[in-house]
């Protein structure tokens, strides 16, 4: 039901040169998220419950673009990465910076409010600091609902933050501490609740579920599991008896997997939330369900009642998943006519390739095509739902290359949808997928808490940076085909924001802010941010002045994974750059320059190295480090370049900051295990890759669309 409450924000305009007004606000319901108009606010994480990320705002169109400037820009410093969508609620951003920081900021001016820490770091330290070597620190948004905004943090916490003051009012914890659960997507708040679920699969034995709570009191109000758990202690209700029959062996010993780390969506249509489920864990089937099967509900989408959390419908994208195929991506609702008739649609582009187009009232496939290079299968089966697999797809002889690889052809990255060209524009990946599981036994194998631990092999060496490529699609939902490509930068783009100006805006990995002319694909207007762009814009409107904001902080997996691909961009971790940065015509702002660190290897003359101890130093690091700072010791940009860091020149200092845990309050986790032997031989790794021959440093470049 609306909530009649109303918030005071006077104390927000104290001391401020430009005061906000009205100081009374009106409390956040689900009337003003579902409506969105007339497009002055960006209140949920896909502006509206529709999550098409259309803006209906047109002061800035194709012809005016030309004259959009910079407004302000406010730096974040403290941050590794920016990833987040902004929300605007009468004057004021909210948005979340790295370690699930909240900063409520003047619109106008980008002058800093208030700023809520929940100590992330410290959470991990007090109760399982191991959680924390496989948490990037990352956050992609935020929820409203009442006088309240929500976050979610890396160590399993949603907080309730008083939107007027920044003070906490509520805490839940809602995953268990001793486990490596964490939190880096946005919440979902509707009908008085707030909605969250979770990731980490990937680095132990997970079941994945997803919470509700109560809005005011953070008391829970219903939960749905996504995956199984053990038969002998029951099941929560017939959808997990349902889903059981899908699997195989002792799967709930390996957790299962499938967590809802990324997309939540409400449809108040139907009164439903549709949860966008996560892979297998481990990755290969043959561990975890080695009878096979479809395995329920991994990579799907599932529908609840919204108010007690029943099980509605599902639909699988990837039965029996063992590709890191998420169905995590966002979920898009609108109203489309297909053969002269008026359907209510979810439209879905996961992570395996193919678009979707579903009918919301009852889950049932209506299409779903190629958005681009898929070898894994031939075609979805629109009869049966289900994909036509290519033999030789699922490694039965041990091995296979096909496309697209764990990055998914479409990541978490938003797409958008826009009501009047009828087009979603979709940020695409092109990268192949090698997996081998030679000498794996699935009958002994184990999962390594607090590393990656596959049950496959993915790594094929570096891959080169022509074998990575991203770009812009516009895609026609109805006639499921393209409609224009524009190539991208890197192999990391950001999200997409759709507005009634006839424009689509999208940040790129080489730091270019583009608008694209939403019907053709051409290039209107470019902006130099000075560091790779991986959030989704958005826009909203103060005093009749439309603006667009976009963060500025080159972040997620793809900087992570590092390696030639997504270093080519030369961000190096150690510089400056994250900022959140405001847009509107005749701004005359200039950015701050930002100097550019070149990752300069360094070394020591006196030095002897040991293959043996390299060889040793290469597996060790793969395990303990390269999930931060890079392949091949090459780092995208999201961690230092341990090739050229003053730290890792000498085994004495490097030994301070990994094993005695030096800096983990800034995020870097200690690993207190490790013997002299083992410490020395990533040492020796180090260096001898700092003495490899280097890549050409990149120069920043307008790009040609």
């Amino acid at each position: 039901m609306p909530i009649s409450m109303l918030s005071r924000l006077a104390g927000l305009c104290a001391g401020l040169a430009l005061c906000l007004a009205p100081s009374v606000q009106a409390a956040i319901d689900g009337a003003q998220i579902a409506a969105g108009q007339p497009g002055v606010n960006w209140l949920s994480y896909g502006r509206t419950y529709s999550e098409q990320r259309f803006s209906p705002l047109e002061q800035i169109d194709r012809e005016s673009v030309g004259r959009l400037g910079l407004a302000w820009a406010m730096d974040v410093p403290e941050a590794t990465s920016l990833v987040s969508t902004p929300l605007v609620k009468d004057g004021v951003i909210y948005f979340s910076a790295s370690f699930s920081v909240v900063y409520a900021v003047d619109a106008r001016s980008g002058k800093t409010l208030w700023r809520f820490d929940p100590q992330v770091t410290a959470a991990f330290r007090a109760h399982n600091p191991a959680r924390q070597r496989m948490y990037w620190g990352m956050n992609r948004g935020l929820a409203m609902w009442g006088d309240k905004v929500f976050v979610g943090t890396g160590d399993g916490r949603l907080i309730g933050i008083d939107m007027a003051s920044g003070k906490q009012v509520w805490s839940t914890q809602t995953t268990d501490p001793e486990t490596h659960a964490q939190i880096t997507g946005a919440p979902l708040a509707f009908n008085g609740k707030v909605l969250i679920g979770f990731g980490g699969a990937d680095n132990g034995p997970l079941r994945g579920y997803v919470t509700a709570y109560d809005a005011e009191t953070g008391k829970q109000a219903w939960r749905f599991h996504t995956v199984p758990g053990n038969p002998a202690d029951g099941f929560e209700n017939q959808a997990m008896a349902m889903a059981a029959k899908t699997w195989t062996g002792e799967w709930w010993k390996h957790g299962g997997g499938g967590t809802a780390w990324n997309s939540l969506t409400y449809d108040p249509q139907f009164n439903r939330v549709y949860i966008g489920t996560g892979n297998g864990a481990p990755w290969n089937r043959k561990i975890r369900s080695p009878g096979g099967g479809d395995n329920l509900f991994l990579s799907s989408i599932v529908a609840l009642d919204a108010d007690t959390g029943a099980y509605a419908w599902h639909y699988q994208t990837t039965p029996g998943e063992q590709w890191d195929y998420n169905s995590a991506m966002d979920m898009v609702l609108a109203e489309l006519t297909i053969d002269g008739q008026p359907r209510q649609v979810l439209m879905h582009a996961p992570k395996n390739g193919f678009f979707y187009v579903l009918d919301r009232a009852t889950g049932k496939l209506i299409s779903a095509e190629k958005l681009g290079k898929v070898t894994w299968a031939e075609r979805i089966d629109l009869a049966t739902g289900r994909p036509v697999e290519v033999p030789g797809a699922r490694y039965e002889s041990g091995e296979a290359l096909i496309w697209p690889g764990p990055p998914g052809r479409h990541s978490w990255h938003p797409m958008s949808f826009n009501p009047d060209t009828g087009l979603v524009y979709i940020p695409t990946l092109d990268i192949p997928g090698y997996y081998n599981d030679k000498g794996i036994d699935p009958l002994t194998w184990q999962h390594k808490r607090n590393t990656y631990a596959f049950g496959v092999n993915v790594d094929a060496g570096d891959i080169p940076k022509d074998a990575g490529s991203s770009a812009l699609v516009a895609w026609d939902p109805l006639a499921q085909r393209e409609r224009w490509r524009r190539p991208t930068a890197g192999a990391w783009p950001g999200g997409t924001l759709s507005t009634a100006g006839g424009l689509v805006f999208q940040g790129q990995a080489d730091g270019h802010l583009v608008a694209f002319d939403a019907a053709t694909g051409e290039t209107r207007w470019q902006f130099q941010a000075q560091r790779g762009i991986s959030a989704p814009p958005i826009s909203y409107s103060v005093d009749g002045r439309q603006y667009v904001a976009v963060l500025v902080g080159w972040g997620g997996g793809g900087p992570l994974v590092g390696g030639s691909l997504f270093a080519q961009h030369g961000w190096s971790f150690r510089d400056g750059g994250r900022r959140l940065l405001t847009f509107a015509l005749d701004a005359k702002g200039e950015l701050p320059d930002t100097p550019h660190t070149p990752v300069v290897p360094l070394d020591r003359a006196d030095l002897q190295l040991d293959a043996a101890s390299v060889a040793r130093g290469e597996a060790l690091y793969a395990t303990t480090c390269q999930t931060c700072h890079g392949h091949d010791a090459i780092s995208g940009g999201g961690a230092p370049d341990l090739r050229a860091s003053a730290m890792a020149l000498y085994p004495q200092s490097l030994s301070a900051v990994v094993r005695d845990g030096a800096l983990q309050a800034k995020g870097m986790p200690q690993f207190d295990e490790l013997g002299d032997a083992e410490l020395e031989a990533i040492y020796q790794y180090l260096r001898d890759r700092a003495r490899a021959k280097q890549p050409s440093p990149p120069k920043l470049i307008a790009p040609e669309h």
